[in-house]
């Protein structure tokens, strides 16, 4: 099937491990040029040696580095097709846990990073008529996970702006959606849970496993395509049918 992204613009924040890596080589396998940022050097440069794409440091949690990391971008693609936005999970805790600093870094990395790019870059697909955001929450923007209060807080007030922006766009046809993965093999997953919470999770999820990243990419890659092009304001789980079980 041809996903007419061939040539398209994409830009992957967060995309040099875990779920965003895998957004990235589904994009740069359907013919698309692609751009990801991340904190990390080292990672970085990972990304660079593999893919050989643009990959610039951004600290999404940071109002300057996150404009300065669209201003290069604009040296490159003056022109942005499609927007994943993607950003590590915050910090993990239960309410007694988590200071006021852990709130206001959370809310800035997942979620006004995704409302200043969003701005930033909406503007050439209005003028051309034609673009895609996705945004990248969780699960728990269905249902909460107890000792996630940042995660389930804040990616939760994402749905609204998803929904909000879908309406406005769409005359522009610009679609907004978000993609909310469930349990997901990544580092993430490994640094939240112990094997015998892993195995305890599996055990209620009707697939009998937890994701592998691609799964996740290869939604996010419909939903930038052509094929997906009367597909707005939806909030999609992919979690191997877990919420229906818990």
């Amino acid at each position: 099937m041809d996903l007419g992204l061939k040539g398209k613009n994409v830009i992957v924040t967060a995309g040099t491990k875990g779920i965003g890596k895998a957004i990235v080589e589904g994009f740069l396998n359907e013919g698309a040029r692609v751009i990801t940022c991340s904190r990390d050097e080292k990672n970085l440069e990972s990304v660079r040696k593999e893919y050989h794409i643009t990959a610039l440091k951004c600290d999404l949690s940071a109002r300057e580095s996150t404009e300065k990391f669209a201003n290069e971008v604009f040296k490159e693609f003056p022109n942005v097709d499609v927007l994943v936005l993607n950003s590590g999970g915050p910090r993990a805790g239960f309410l007694f846990d988590i200071e006021d600093d852990d709130w206001y870094r959370a809310f800035e990395m997942n979620f006004m990073n995704f409302v200043r790019l969003s701005k930033l870059f909406l503007k050439g697909m209005i003028e051309k008529r034609w673009g895609r955001i996705i945004f990248m929450t969780s699960m728990t923007v269905k249902f909460p996970i107890d000792n996630l209060y940042t995660s389930n807080a804040i990616r939760s007030g994402l749905v609204g702006l998803v929904k909000t922006m879908a309406r406005e766009f769409a005359p522009f046809n610009i679609t907004v959606n978000s993609v909310a993965p469930g349990w997901t093999l990544t580092r993430r997953v490994d640094e939240l849970l112990d094997e015998g919470k892993k195995k305890e999770i599996i055990s209620k999820i009707p697939m009998g496993r937890m994701a592998d990243p691609k799964e996740i990419a290869n939604l996010v890659v419909f939903l930038a395509s052509e094929k997906a092009s009367y597909i707005t304001g939806q909030i999609v789980l992919v979690d191997g049918g877990y919420s229906n079980c818990i």
